[in-house]
């Protein structure tokens, strides 16, 4: 159905005159006709009745009227819901208990009136061809290709470092250690059911096993976080690791311990991922909110981020012999 032809009848229908109708639509008189004459034609009844003053709907035209409106009223949702600054801005945080959530979280609180669509995709391939299609309006994510292989119009910048912890149960070695150093892990068992070959997370804790001489165990299936907590707290062998900001609830029995790591402190690189041609306002604020909320680790030691992740050289940065970057926090 037209809808042209439709805002016409209704103009009709709300004025009694083609010649007023023509005016407030700024269109001839002629173009009226035409367009009543097709949604006639097309709903095979007649909808107004000439008369010396002018028009008024028959008994079919006024039975669809009302119709007529609501139709009116839903083209004007839907071009408002994509309209720039009505739209929800639409963000993917990979996780609703993960680092990238929260930084979503301070930005709502920043930013109370502005809404948000939060979405958890699979990986960061998911993301960039999502950011891509206009089905999402940005990502946080670790990106793990250099500038020059990101897909054409992507744009990412690094907005939070997120340092690594260590996870224990109360019977492990580490337990009651204050903070434990990444080469104090050779030898123990890190077991990380949840990591995926191919995903960007795998990349970065594959990167951190051969820089360290660990071993992350990846066997058996997960089930998700609560029994990977339950079987961490009742092992004396196993730990896991996790970042600093990853929320979790877990009984007071259970007795987890959650340990930092230092010298050097691992730091999970989190981007922000866009489409340099997206005009929407929140998308502009958001990347201005995460520029001015960058929390750097909280420690007094070196940090730690495999060579795809790390930032720029600085003076107050120095390169392993293996090419991974430290810097001085």
């Amino acid at each position: 159905m037209d809808l042209n032809a439709v805002r016409t009848y209704v103009a009709v229908a709300d004025t009694g005159q083609f010649q007023r109708a023509a005016t407030d639509l700024a269109i001839s008189q002629q173009a009226v006709s035409k367009r009543i004459a097709t949604l006639e034609r097309d709903l095979g009844v007649r909808l107004l009745t000439r008369t010396a003053s002018g028009a008024r709907p028959t008994i079919d035209g006024q039975a669809f009227l009302p119709h007529a409106r609501a139709l009116l009223q839903a083209e004007e949702r839907a071009a408002a819901s994509v309209r720039p600054g009505h739209r929800a801005l639409r963000v993917d945080v990979i996780g609703r208990r993960l680092a990238p959530a929260d930084l979503l979280r301070g930005f709502h609180r920043a930013h109370p009136t502005t809404e948000l669509d939060v979405v958890t995709l699979f990986d960061a391939d998911a993301a960039f061809a999502a950011v891509r299609s206009g089905t999402i309006d940005a990502s946080f994510r670790a990106v793990t290709l250099p500038a020059r292989e990101l897909p054409d119009g992507i744009e990412t910048v690094r907005v939070h470092d997120e340092p690594v912890q260590l996870l224990t149960g109360p019977g492990h070695p580490l337990a009651h250690a204050r903070a434990v150093a990444p080469a104090d892990l050779v030898g123990h068992r890190i077991w990380m059911p949840g990591l995926v070959a191919g995903t960007e997370w795998a990349a970065y804790y594959d990167a951190l096993a051969a820089a360290f001489g660990l071993t992350i165990e990846t066997t058996g299936p997960d089930f998700g976080t609560e029994p990977l907590l339950d079987t961490i707290a009742d092992s004396a062998v196993l730990a896991t690791l996790v970042g600093e900001q990853t929320r979790f609830a877990w009984p007071a029995d259970q007795g987890l311990r959650r340990i930092p790591l230092l010298d050097p402190t691992p730091v999970y690189p989190h981007s922000l991922i866009w489409h340099s041609d997206n005009p929407h306002p929140s998308l502009a604020a958001l990347r201005r909110h995460l520029g001015r909320t960058d929390r750097p680790t909280p420690t007094n030691s070196l940090s730690w981020t495999p060579n795809w992740g790390r930032r720029a050289a600085t003076a107050a940065q120095r390169f392993g012999a293996d090419g991974e970057s430290f810097h001085r926090t």
